[in-house]
């Protein structure tokens, strides 16, 4: 993809869809995604539910899985897409975590929303960065715009209008709940990875020493991180921990006990919103080597018990791809057991993204001599 006119003409030719004209005579980008969204879903190339995704031909495969706690109902979810946008070289994955009264409401919600949100905002700034420079160079070095400015805009644009819509959704209480939305599109050898709350995607790549080691992507945005408290509290917010909870960080109103939000950043939370919750993404970017071998993503209920090394060892050690997210929430709810018991166990849910066919690889087992296991 050399020019920013031949990606969007790339775009435009890969479904067999009717262009609609609006009043400037744009392509619509937002009836485009839903259309992409309803010809991936008939070839079944979106996965909602616990499985494994592999198209033929395909570098990615992904492993979901999903484990209700001990706490009601199970208000995570996931979403792998395969094919993303209509690109053979594109796929999109997810994880959300909900929280309060409506969390399972909110969390699928925003599932169902961000990927044709995204898609519609991708599309919309490639055209409009395409009338700009028509033949800017994404790879020059003198490039006013990259594709990780693209996806940026585009992922900061979706998680606003995302959220604007949850708060005007009639059937959907959002003011006292929310969802954390941690998710990656890979595009060709680059992944682009969105963060909002304190989910977390970590890689697993081979050091310098051969060795098998763990990269955390992401930050986990948590109300005692410096950036994230000095905001809160320059909106009037407060961050304290409770006197049973030493440790746990939460936000809350200025002059009441509520709502207690153990995470700086989320969808939804409209009752904290005023007071320096934010849904604003982090977006960062990272050229996949032929070192690096998979992706975790996964709610806090994992990275609650299991360190970010253990994960990536339980995986590679897992014989077949498609147990992977399976095997790392089972060993985490042996970990549970054993680490925090009496508490009520967090809902755990994951999403083992893998960067190169199983054949083009070397087997993940031998940088691991044996795999992690709690008793």
């Amino acid at each position: 993809m050399g020019h920013f006119s031949s990606m969007f003409s790339g775009l435009a030719r890969s479904f067999s869809i009717k262009k609609v004209k609006n009043n400037n005579g744009t392509c619509d980008a937002k009836q485009a995604a839903d259309e992409m969204v309803k010809d991936a879903k008939k070839k079944e190339m979106i996965l909602k539910s616990c499985g494994y995704v592999y198209a033929e031909g395909s570098n990615n495969s992904a492993s979901v899985f999903s484990k209700r706690g001990q706490k009601g109902v199970n208000q995570d979810c996931a979403i792998v897409w395969e094919g993303f946008g209509c690109q053979e070289d594109m796929i999109f994955c997810g994880i959300f975590d909900g929280h309060g009264p409506w969390g399972h409401y909110v969390a699928k919600h925003v599932r169902n929303s961000m990927p044709s949100s995204l898609l519609c905002n991708w599309q919309k700034t490639l055209a409009q960065t395409a009338l700009l420079e028509p033949e800017l160079d994404l790879e020059g070095s003198n490039k006013k715009f990259s594709r990780f400015d693209i996806w940026k805009h585009s992922y900061l644009k979706t998680c606003a209008s995302v959220d604007q819509e949850l708060e005007h959704h009639r059937k959907i209480d959002s003011y006292n709940s929310g969802t954390t939305a941690i998710t990656i599109v890979r595009q060709g050898d680059v992944i682009y990875v969105s963060n909002v709350g304190d989910s977390r995607a970590v890689l697993a790549t081979t050091s310098d020493e051969g060795s098998l080691v763990a990269v955390q992507l992401t930050l986990d945005f948590k109300p005692n991180l410096p950036q994230e408290k000095e905001r809160i509290i320059g909106c009037n917010g407060r961050v304290f921990c409770m006197k049973d909870e030493p440790g746990v960080h939460r936000v809350w109103q200025p002059d009441t006990e509520a709502p207690g939000l153990a995470m700086s950043r989320a969808f939804g939370d409209y009752c904290i919103k005023e007071y320096g919750l934010v849904s604003v993404p982090e977006v960062t970017q990272r050229h996949i080597s032929a070192k690096d071998h998979f992706i975790i993503l996964a709610s806090d209920g994992i990275w609650d018990v299991i360190t970010n090394q253990e994960a990536i060892e339980i995986v590679s050690s897992t014989a077949e791809r498609p147990k992977a997210a399976k095997r790392l929430v089972e060993q985490a709810v042996r970990a549970w057991k054993k680490k925090r018991r009496g508490i009520a166990m967090d809902d755990m849910s994951v999403v083992c993204l893998f960067l190169h066919s199983s054949s083009s690889s070397p087997s993940l087992s031998q940088h691991v001599q044996h795999a992690t296991t709690f008793k």
